[in-house]
């Protein structure tokens, strides 16, 4: 698991629309939300995502991207951004590579056997790509407002 105060791990991964996010090209410009969701279109994952979506222009007032991965595929991704008239950014980490050096790939025992589930989680990640909160196991109702104020103490500092 990744701790505040680590520096963010590189992301190069494909969005909805198929073009590559480098995270390298916000170095500097912007602060980063960074959230990970288990599966597009399931309840949770849709409340959380709209909510994020919601509130994209006052996370942009204070410079901050906010960015959802999950391990859905490209297609899928926009579907649900279609389906529910998201503004975010989403990217597909089909491989999961992006979701192990953030940590948030864990075994879960349901019905007795054990499976790799990806952990609802958080990042945020100033404009030196330093984590400043590493929230995980979230729960995604009020998700959002809680993190927008972590943004807003960005500033402070």
């Amino acid at each position: 698991m990744l701790q505040t105060g680590q520096n963010a791990p590189a992301i190069s991964l494909p969005d909805a629309d198929m073009e590559l996010f480098e995270s390298a090209s916000l170095l500097g410009k912007r602060h980063v939300v960074l959230f990970f969701y288990p599966k597009d279109g399931t309840p949770y994952c849709t409340l959380q995502a709209i909510d994020f979506s919601d509130h994209e222009s006052e996370f942009n007032r204070l410079d901050c991207e906010v960015i959802g991965v999950s391990r859905d595929d490209c297609l899928a991704h926009a579907d649900f951004r279609d389906k529910h008239g998201l503004s975010i950014r989403l990217l597909a980490d089909e491989e999961g590579e992006i979701c192990r050096k953030f940590g948030v790939m864990h075994f879960r025992e349901h019905d007795g056997h054990k499976k790799l589930c990806l952990i609802r989680s958080t990042f945020v990640i100033d404009k030196h790509g330093v984590i400043r909160h590493a929230l995980y196991d979230v729960p995604p109702k009020g998700h959002a407002a809680e993190v927008f104020q972590l943004v807003k103490q960005l500033g402070k500092h």
